[in-house]
């Protein structure tokens, strides 16, 4: 009862936040738009299906932590539309990131959403980077928010020994993640080697070893 209680405190905390003239998706115009997922339509969010049933707006896979046994030590559970179909038109979504003891949700954006995790469990050390390249930083804990603005560069990390927990919601259905790593040294086709080298003033084998790290 009390984890509901503070996800409806910080859904109501993210509107207040979001002023309506700068929330991430164009308003909504009916009640209800379901999203219909299988539909080949092409449209600025997902097209309306014709009948919305109870579990197009119900989704329990928040409930239990993800498996953090990964690379990282993290994992991210969204909560969009993709996965609760009667988020289509709503501008809002939410996700669980799980890290485990010393677990990494590494730098990455939300082109789309402006995001506010609420620490369920744990304690992270967490920040973001502004185009002025100024790391905002802050150590929070249980029952704590913090707020990454719309595109910035941001990141997570769990610096304890015991896991940590967070929920986080985001004023988009679909806010979407780019990992910065990932995007410059696994994009398919590759981002050529001598462009990445002189970037990150490194040598071509640096490259390949960046790369092969990363690799699935």
């Amino acid at each position: 009862m009390a984890t509901v209680s503070r996800l409806i405190m910080m859904i109501v905390v993210v509107l207040a936040i979001v002023p309506k003239t700068l929330n991430a998706d164009p308003d909504m115009l009916q009640d209800l738009c379901v999203a219909d997922l299988t539909s080949d339509v092409k449209v600025n969010g997902f097209p309306c299906k014709e009948n919305e049933t109870a579990a197009d707006f119900f989704f329990a896979g928040l409930a239990k932590p993800g498996l953090t046994n990964n690379t990282m030590g993290s994992q991210a559970t969204p909560a969009n539309v993709q996965q609760i179909p009667g988020l289509n038109t709503l501008g809002v979504s939410l996700a669980r990131i799980d890290y485990a003891p010393g677990g990494l949700n590494p730098p990455h954006t939300h082109p789309r959403a402006t995001e506010v995790i609420f620490v369920l469990e744990g304690a992270l050390d967490v920040g973001f980077i502004t185009t002025s390249n100024v790391l905002i930083p802050k150590s929070i804990k249980q029952g704590e928010i913090y707020v990454f603005p719309r595109g910035l560069v941001h990141f997570q990390k769990n610096n304890g020994k015991v896991p940590a927990a967070v929920i986080a919601a985001f004023n988009s259905q679909l806010p979407g993640t780019q990992v910065i790593a990932a995007a410059l040294f696994t994009a398919a086709p590759p981002v050529p080697d001598n462009v990445l080298a002189k970037a990150f003033q490194i040598g071509a084998e640096e490259v390949e070893k960046i790369k092969s790290g990363l690799a699935p």
